[in-house]
């Protein structure tokens, strides 16, 4: 192919991808199913016990129970909802986008084993007895009020059993009709009461022989229509008791999506205009792919039928950051090669080249980070690690692949043969490649960050040690996620004050531990409290703010065991991903250099834990996504400036002193710089995009991003490579210090 075909071929793809994604990412986004964070809608997780105490909770009875969940939630109309089975005795249901939460709470929860009782409470006749599908609203004849009748499958045993009652001396002979009647319950009890849990109990004068049924009572056509729904759904084999719940109002989900989208536009936009400033060509070229990325993200995500939620969407423009950091990294090593005098053929060859393993092995740690995240997290946290994993995926197929197509169209051109500078490198700065190859500078000066290694060592201990007297003296402020209770946030188009969200929970008889204000002119107010709200409370709180601001709050309940479980799973998922990325990094690398990147991660954990406890923001399972999150990029970072040290000990073959060392570690932190600077500024400008435009609920995953990327990138720039420069140094001198290409011929074997 020919210089003008090869300048012809780029066009006609960049054409066809902007035809692409111009004709399709519309009805993409359409297709995607918004999670309840964006839409509103409920949560729940329900703790599954069968209704015969002989029974044991098998697969079948669960898969069972799904299947007339399922039943139920289609008679609500709703054909997006997802019932999964977790664990042995756990069902967790998502339903986005309704608006009835209450009845559908209701419908669900209803194990609708109907029982036909006498006074006595002794059972006469149960839901077996019941034609299947044969309950409907309708209207009683006489009153005309909502009814709702059945058909029997046999009229002689309501005979019998109405011949029975009525021969009981008023007022006792009355057929009680109960819907989940459960041992303690009682007619004369339940009599009392201004609402009985049972359904109704009418009086019985006369022997009814027919296989009709009416059921009267307090109804409403919609509570009449429901009671009809539960019953031909068939009742559940089990008892459901609810232990996790969440629930997001439609107008705080539809804000959420606004803001979020708005945060996630400017701060990709941000990323590429940075690139075209830093970049030039380069970043033209990486421009391209980005919005191809994030076009690819979401045609997967939707071939995969996932549900987007707020941290899924901040997931997304993450996986913008590691697509600019294979990128960048490409690019610097182009530009090494090209101030060495190389051509620009050469220089990119070989810059590709160079970048390929780095860029795997960044990779490949963070994608650990994202699997473990995966199999430990829970719903939400599941969505922003699926997010992840796709991301991380295409955003290495279009950062080497796609940039190396369409930059290597115009360099095996020939065109840029003379526009070196087009690729990022001013004149000035090559030079010629016969001269002596100089020590590499950092903004044009020749600088020893090594020599410093003992402040760097000191400012670390200081802030370890502020830190943990932070933690210590102030704890960190845990959310309801990992105490249990129960947390609502209050939507208001007028400012709130604490006092007046106080005595609107006063009114409802119920008093929270703290109100926090926050959001534009205090609109928005989170209400924690210790305790676990009943069903009832909750519906409570949801209709009293509702009518009150106009806005459906959002609810989170909690129980201690779920409490318990989050605070574990969130240590094993923290470990286990540390775990396999130092065995990944043992055998890519060796022991001192995984054992190194181990400190530095733990440095990074510390570090956001110590903000957190400082600044007493609340720390829920979002702020575990970030952590993992930031143990990846912190990985990932310490990986591009080993993987540097590594190089360059094998371009010396053999180090013999620690001078001889400290210079190679100094020369691969200067190296590495501009890279590892880049990337951290690339991220932090999306991180900030969500922190001040993105909607309330992931300002504090935000915060915590940001502060994980400066102390990683702190980190990895000038404390993991100094730790191990003096861990290693030491046995320099009686072992020599060597590397092949293939394999680690020195140090430890692990």
């Amino acid at each position: 192919m020919n210089k003008r075909g090869r300048i012809v071929a780029f066009f006609l793809v960049v054409l066809v991808l902007a035809g692409t994604i111009g004709t399709t990412v519309t009805g993409i986004t359409k297709d995607i199913n918004l999670g309840l964070d964006l839409q509103g809608g409920f949560e729940v997780l329900y703790e599954v016990e069968p209704v015969d105490e002989t029974q044991q909770v098998t697969r079948d009875l669960m898969e069972g129970t799904v299947e007339t969940l399922n039943d139920r939630v289609n008679r609500l109309g709703i054909s997006e909802a997802v019932i999964n089975i977790e664990g042995e005795d756990r069902i967790r249901v998502q339903l986005a986008g309704i608006e009835d939460q209450s009845a559908a709470r209701e419908l669900l929860s209803t194990s609708a084993q109907l029982s036909f009782r006498d006074v006595n409470d002794e059972e006469l006749m149960d839901g077996t007895d019941i034609k299947e599908g044969s309950a409907k609203q309708d209207f009683d004849p006489q009153t005309n009020a909502p009814i709702v009748t059945l058909q029997l499958k046999d009229g002689a045993k309501f005979g019998e059993i109405t011949t029975q009652i009525s021969q009981m001396a008023e007022p006792d002979n009355k057929l009680v009709i109960w819907m989940d009647f459960q041992e303690g319950d009682s007619y004369e009890a339940e009599a009392l009461e201004a609402e009985p849990k049972f359904v109704s109990a009418p009086n019985v004068s006369e022997p009814l022989n027919t296989t009709n049924v009416m059921i009267s009572g307090n109804f409403t056509v919609e509570s009449a229509k429901q009671l009809a729904d539960i019953i031909n759904s068939g009742s559940l084999p089990v008892h459901m008791t609810e232990i996790f719940s969440t629930s997001v109002g439609a107008q705080f989900g539809e804000q959420a999506l606004n803001e979020t989208l708005i945060a996630g536009i400017v701060g990709v936009g941000l990323i590429l205009l940075f690139m075209l400033v830093f970049y030039r060509f380069s970043g033209l070229i990486a421009s391209i792919n980005l919005i191809f990325y994030v076009y690819l993200v979401l045609l997967v995500f939707e071939l995969l039928h996932g549900v987007l939620t707020l941290s899924g969407i901040a997931a997304l423009i993450l996986g913008v950051g590691m697509a600019v950091d294979a990128n960048v990294i490409t690019f610097e090593r182009i530009k090494e090669e090209l101030r060495t005098g190389k051509s620009a053929k050469a220089s990119f060859k070989t810059g590709n080249k160079n970048s390929f393993t780095t860029i795997l092995d960044a990779n490949i740690t963070t994608l650990i980070a994202a699997i473990v995240l995966f199999i430990f997290g829970t719903s939400s946290v599941k969505g922003f690690a699926t997010m992840l994993i796709i991301s991380i995926l295409i955003s290495f197929l279009t950062a080497v692949l796609g940039t190396r197509l369409l930059l290597g169209f115009w360099v095996q051109s020939g065109f840029l043969t003379k526009r070196k500078t087009w690729l990022g490198v001013k004149q000035k700065d090559i030079r010629d490649i016969a001269e002596k190859e100089e020590e590499p500078k950092l903004f044009n000066r020749n600088v020893n960050i090594v020599q410093h290694r003992k402040k760097f060592f000191i400012g670390t201990l200081i802030l370890i040690i502020a830190g943990a007297i932070s933690i210590a003296v102030f704890q960190i402020n845990p959310g309801v996620d990992f105490t249990s209770g129960t947390r609502v946030e209050i939507v208001s188009d007028s400012s709130l004050t604490t006092e007046e969200v106080e005595s609107e929970f006063e009114q409802l008889g119920i008093e929270p531990k703290s109100v926090v204000l926050s959001g534009d002119d205090n609109q928005l107010a989170v209400s924690r409290f210790e305790t676990v709200l009943t069903d009832d409370q909750v519906e409570e709180v949801r209709v009293h703010f509702s009518e009150q601001y106009g806005q459906d709050p959002s609810v989170s309940v909690v129980s201690p065991i779920v409490g318990e479980e989050l605070v574990k799973n969130a240590i094993y998922a923290v470990a286990i991903a540390s775990v396999f990325m130092i065995i990944y990094v043992t055998i890519r690398f060796e022991f001192f250099f995984a054992a190194t990147a181990l400190i530095a991660l733990l440095h990074d954990v510390f570090i956001m834990l110590a903000a957190f406890s400082i600044t007493q923001i609340e720390f829920d399972i979002t702020i575990v996504a970030a952590l993992l999150t930031i143990v990846g990029y912190s990985i990932n970072n310490t990986i591009v400036i080993f993987d540097r040290v590594r190089e360059n000990i094998r371009k010396k073959k053999r180090v013999k002193s620690f001078k001889e060392l400290a210079g190679i570690v100094n020369m691969s932190i200067v190296q590495s710089f501009t890279r590892t600077l880049n990337t951290s500024l690339t991220t932090v400008i999306a991180v900030l995009a969500f922190m001040v435009l993105g909607a309330s609920s992931i300002v504090s995953f935000a915060i915590a991003l940001a502060v994980g990327l400066i102390a990683g990138t702190y980190s990895s720039l000038l404390l993991a490579s100094q730790i191990w420069l003096v861990w290693r140094g030491r046995k320099v001198k009686d072992k020599p210090l060597e590397f092949t290409k293939k394999k680690r011929v020195d140090g430890p074997q692990v």
